[in-house]
């Protein structure tokens, strides 16, 4: 067969497996897979260069479906490729079945879970700067986008500093197929526009026939012969596109064939008669390794005890010493490095360090795209913004990623910045994503073991720290294992227990000296591991205490107070709990009157556990 015949019969192929796996599942998404499956039938015959046999293979180029919907054509690429078996492919959907609705990374080359739109991309753009800047190797981005998602704005985002960065390794390849979910998109067929905005976006464009095989061919082989900045092909399809009954049908998005449409669907495709082919996918040219940066040993700073220093400078000073000790440690920021000090580490270790300007949507995204590459990110930003990207740190953990985000200047602790800077709700965000880890350092020592211990930890850690100098009231060679809490005061004749993390932790001392002064002793407990949670000291204040007072600068649903009461549910021991937390509405004032206009600070946490011991 010609080059043409090929690429037309795999597309057909591919047509024909997308729908026969929808159909099997009674689900799924077979006319927005048709629609991109010339497009991709070119891709992998010619130009992807993939060890399917070693999907760990550093010069793999990297295939991510931004229109994760489209699954049914990416299985169907790998029953193309002999990466699985017809049984496989036909598990689509079904329980127990590692080929899901949407593809995850149970895959081994699947690199990142993908299904909520506009994440794709932004993600590639992670690894397509792993691959310019870390790796320095010459594999290939490539991302398969929907038209739909382009009116997400963290796509826009991705286009944006894809552009700035110069990723010539990036290629977007855009299936402008006109129908969203229940109508047509914002612009239809206006390629134009499309063309227009990626353009002035900084992006080389080629529009194209996204069904003629020959033009989408040439679009990629010009593609890969650009230098300097990425490519977008915007490509014109037809959803459903190879089934006339079907083909550019409004209502069809996201529904299996019923029965009928089904067979004359497969005999329109001449399933029955299809040669199946078994494409040969090209392997990498080069057998390069990972660039490596030099290492030394790791020192950690030292804080005198008894001194004050910022949390966040010290998980910022951490961050150096780590970064200096691991070469495979990164740090971004989001265009407030003075703030949260991760200035230090672009000024130590300039060649890993990532400015993503204010773009936080685009920051996780290039987290979890670095980290598909094996590099560890540290990304960093005040608590509150880590809101705007809450959804691709929730995608995260879908795709099994592993990211560090610190969150600084959370709480009303910041003082008259106002609400819209405190993160006051953070703390509940981060404990919902799955397999996540939340932790809170009160002290500088505190914050810097906390960060040597992060860095191999799996999964999203999400670490908060403080804008105001706080006490340091640990040695430096003290340990925090992650799970665990401190018991600062504790006695025989402890009649309550005060709770802290953070900036409340430094209340609670001070309140448990004005109950002593009642006559009443106190249990300080130091819960800088909101989850997981030390639920053994827990359950055992609450028993030889019987009353327990939890203090947070945080919303009171989903925070310390929360996840003490669910530590004590799960341990079966009751006890009379208060929650103190921040349930105003901050304005602006000095941190010290913003605890006490909270009720967090020293003597409201004093008052409310002389109150419960009382009564």
């Amino acid at each position: 067969m010609t080059d043409r015949e090929t690429w037309k019969s795999l597309g057909r192929q591919l047509r024909i497996d997308s729908i026969r796996a929808s159909s099997a599942a009674g689900s799924g998404h077979p006319t927005s897979s048709m629609s991109a499956a010339d497009l991709m039938a070119v891709l992998l015959e010619r130009y992807l260069r993939y060890d399917f046999d070693a999907p760990d293979q550093p010069t793999n180029d990297h295939l991510v479906f931004s229109k994760g919907h489209a699954s049914p054509l990416l299985y169907a690429m790998y029953r193309a490729a002999g990466a699985i078996d017809d049984e496989a492919l036909l598990s689509y959907r079904r329980h127990g079945s590692r080929f899901e609705g949407h593809p995850t990374p149970v895959l081994p080359w699947v690199d990142v879970a993908t299904g909520s739109l506009g994440q794709g991309l932004p993600i590639a753009v992670g690894i397509a700067l792993a691959g310019k800047r870390l790796d320095r190797l010459p594999y290939r981005v490539w991302v398969l986008t929907g038209d739909g998602e382009l009116a997400e704005g963290s796509i826009w985002e991705g286009f944006e500093h894809a552009a700035y960065a110069g990723l010539d390794n990036l290629t977007a390849i855009i299936d402008v197929n006109r129908l969203g979910q229940t109508r047509e998109t914002m612009h239809g067929w206006d390629l134009d526009l499309y063309c227009r905005r990626f353009t002035a976006f900084g992006w080389h464009v080629i529009e194209v026939d996204g069904h003629d095989v020959d033009a989408i061919a040439a679009a990629y082989g010009e593609a890969v012969e650009v230098t300097g900045r990425p490519t977008a092909i915007v490509a014109r399809t037809i959803k459903g596109s190879g089934v006339s009954g079907v083909a550019d049908q409004n209502g069809m998005h996201g529904k299996a064939l019923d029965p009928e449409h089904n067979e004359r669907a497969l005999a329109e495709l001449g399933a029955a008669t299809h040669h199946r082919l078994a494409v040969a996918v090209q392997k990498p040219q080069e057998d390069g390794k990972p660039h490596r940066f030099q290492v030394e040993h790791l020192q950690l700073p030292r804080y005198e005890r008894g001194s004050t220093e910022a949390t966040r400078r010290a998980y910022a000073e951490a961050l150096v010493a780590v970064g200096r000790a691991r070469g495979d440690v990164v740090a971004l920021d989001g265009d407030v490095d003075n703030s949260t000090y991760t200035e230090l580490f672009e000024e130590a270790l300039p060649e890993r360090y990532f400015e993503m300007y204010i773009a936080e949507q685009q920051m996780a995204a290039a987290a979890v795209g670095l980290q598909v590459r094996g590099w560890i990110p540290f990304a960093s930003t005040y608590g509150a913004f880590w809101s705007r990207a809450f959804d691709f740190i929730r995608m995260a953990s879908v795709s099994r990623a592993n990211i560090r985000l610190a969150g600084s200047h959370a709480g009303v602790a910041i003082g008259p910045d106002g609400p819209s800077q405190m993160g006051l709700e953070d703390i509940a965000s981060f404990r919902s994503i799955w397999g996540s880890t939340v932790l809170y350092p009160a002290d500088a020592n505190q914050t810097a073991q906390l960060v040597a211990a992060i860095v191999d930890r799996p999964g999203v850690v999400y670490i908060r720290t403080t804008r105001g100098k706080t006490p340091v009231i640990y040695g430096p060679d003290e340990t925090f294992p992650i799970g665990g809490s401190k018991v600062l005061r504790s006695g025989p004749a402890d009649a309550v227990t005060l709770i802290g993390a953070g900036v409340t932790l430094h209340e609670a001392m001070p309140a448990a000296d004005r109950l002593i002064e009642d006559g009443i002793a106190a249990r300080v407990i130091d819960l800088y591991s909101i989850k997981p949670i030390d639920r053994a000291t827990i359950a055992a204040a609450a028993r030889e205490t019987g009353r327990l007072v939890t203090v947070e600068d945080h919303r009171p649903e989903g925070g310390l107070g929360e996840a003490v009461l669910a530590a004590l549910a799960d341990e079966g021991v009751p006890a009379r709990v208060v929650q103190l937390a921040v349930s105003n509405m901050p304005g602006s004032a000095s941190p010290e009157e913003q605890l006490a206009d909270s009720g967090i600070d020293a003597g409201a946490i004093a008052a409310a556990a002389k109150e419960l011991v009382s009564s």
